[in-house]
């Protein structure tokens, strides 16, 4: 049987091997380690919630989420920083379930839309999202400030 729950602190070293195995299946490194999902998202002010998808009681998947405001809408929405599926997972319908159970957990934000982005290659996760109704935001493309230039911002 399929399950969605959010995750509690005691999941940090669970949701940072998920993300390992994200990050490894795509080419990447995780750049963080549990420090920062137990501050960030199980502290004092949690930033962001996880739900984790299981299947008698092995977790197969998560959606990382947090709130997002749009000025533009006037509403708040939710934005899904990340969502995985282990490989035994893909085909049973857990990566809606994912969506909809984080879509469950930020009823308290009044989410008025959902966003997310995917990387224009990865045609079967476009063509996924697509089905589910998702659309291009608009015609913008995102950028990042990170290291030196963010630091360099900051200076007068």
């Amino acid at each position: 049987m399929i399950g969605y729950r959010l995750a509690v602190a005691a999941d940090v070293a669970l949701i940072h091997a998920l993300l390992s195995e994200m990050a490894e299946a795509e080419g990447g490194v995780i750049g963080g380690g549990t420090e920062g999902l137990l501050q960030h998202g199980f502290g004092p002010e949690p930033r962001f919630r996880v739900v984790l998808a299981e299947e008698h009681g092995v977790t197969l998947g998560f959606c990382l989420f947090l709130p997002e405001y749009s000025s533009w809408r006037g509403a708040m929405g939710l934005f899904v920083q990340d969502v995985y599926l282990r490989h035994a997972a893909r085909g049973k319908g857990m990566g809606r379930g994912l969506l909809a159970a984080a879509l469950a957990e930020a009823q308290d934000w009044q989410p008025a839309f959902m966003a997310l982005m995917v990387k224009r290659s990865n045609v079967l996760a476009v063509g996924f999202y697509q089905t589910l109704g998702f659309a291009l935001r608009d015609a913008s493309d995102p950028f990042i400030l990170e290291g030196e230039g963010l630091t360099a911002l900051m200076q007068p």
